[in-house]
């Protein structure tokens, strides 16, 4: 201590100011290695993927009809109301027949003489007492009488309107003692048990169009729901001005909600394919390259090491990988902007667990 202080009085220099140029001669120790830097990382997993086709599309029933007269005739009694639900053969509409009906029976009774008369000759030419040619005419008699008969019976149908198909009747645009013709709409019927809905792709998707294709549907008239589909059927041919192609789909519709007319935003998933796929946040870009923050070991633990990626589709939060990383690989997802190659990595959590766990060192990549 003596001689520190004569040193210090031989030099002029106060005690406070060596020590402390001393401490400040000391390096600073750095973090120790097994510290490093705080991540959250995710394992590349196998995901089906499909590349989303969207598109605009109108429903039409599976079958429609506009219900008609087919003669001119005053309507003598309606048996159906607005909106309401037919069977096939269910009676609709009932017209004027009373002329119909007598002519029908004449028709019945001459009918029935005709064959009278054609069994009694038939007998006497199998005894020999009348020609052939008698019993031909009485043959031609009966034939022309039950063709009238069948005809009549035509005209009296005509004056009845039944349902062709089960469906859902429109609005009632005539009444009880109107007179209509050929053409005048009574009301219509749709088949609303399954929905066609046609829409229009670019045809440079026609490779990936099949019939058995799955599709969703959604309307702003049902915000809520998502109506699933199944192509049915592709146009033989591509509009030559939109270069697109016509595809139709069949959407179950058991509870009548959808109507036809109504606009749908089609959904169409082609390409559809088993991949290797990443959370988004892990990619990096530079420029056109892309590169991820790898987790491999090393002597004191997992380090990052910068790895390219070659990336496909971008789908729900999920990237994609086309070369560059391997199923069970693990790659950083949160603190990208800390890491650097070579880096020690302290792994908080991997992505998509619940909560993170407490900070804890792994050896494996």
């Amino acid at each position: 201590m003596r001689h520190l202080d004569s040193l210090l009085l031989i030099h002029g220099l106060p005690l406070a100011i060596l020590l402390c140029g001393t401490l400040c001669m000391v390096p600073v120790g750095r973090a120790a290695p097994a510290d490093g830097v705080v991540v959250m990382v995710a394992e590349v997993q196998r995901q089906t993927l499909a590349e989303p086709v969207e598109a605009l599309g109108t429903l039409q029933a599976n079958e429609s009809v506009a219900i008609t007269s087919n003669v001119t005739e005053t309507i003598s009694a309606l048996h159906f109301d607005d909106g309401q639900r037919v069977r096939a053969g269910d009676l609709l509409v009932e017209m004027t027949n009373a002329e119909e009906h007598a002519l029908l029976e004449e028709a019945r009774v001459r009918a029935a003489e005709a064959e009278r008369q054609f069994r009694r000759v038939k007998s006497l030419v199998a005894q020999g007492s009348a020609s052939e040619s008698l019993l031909d005419e009485r043959r031609r008699d009966l034939d022309a009488a039950r063709a009238m008969l069948v005809a009549l019976e035509s005209r009296l149908a005509d004056r009845v309107v039944k349902a062709p198909f089960n469906g859902v009747l429109g609005l009632r645009n005539v009444s009880q003692g109107a007179l209509v013709e050929p053409g005048d709409l009574i009301t219509t019927l749709d088949d609303d048990s399954r929905m066609k809905l046609d829409f229009s792709i670019a045809s440079v998707f026609l490779g990936a169009l099949s019939p058995g294709m799955t599709i969703s549907a959604k309307t702003a008239a049902f915000p809520e729901r998502v109506f699933k589909g199944q192509v049915t059927g592709i146009d033989s041919r591509i509009d030559p001005v939109t270069r697109s192609v016509k595809v139709r789909a069949l959407i179950p519709n058991a509870d009548g909600r959808l109507k036809p007319g109504l606009l749908m935003q089609v959904e169409l998933r082609i390409n559809q394919r088993e991949t290797l796929v990443i959370p988004e946040a892990a990619v990096q870009h530079r420029g056109e390259e892309h590169f991820v923050m790898r987790v491999s070991r090393g002597e004191a633990g997992p380090v990052a090491e910068r790895r390219a990626i070659a990336t496909g589709t971008r789908q729900a939060g999920v990237v994609e990988v086309l070369s560059g990383l391997d199923l069970g690989d693990r790659v950083v997802t949160d603190g990208n902007e800390k890491v650097r190659p070579g880096q020690l990595l302290r792994i908080l959590s991997k992505a998509g667990q619940a909560r993170p766990e407490a900070l804890t060192m792994e050896a494996s990549p």
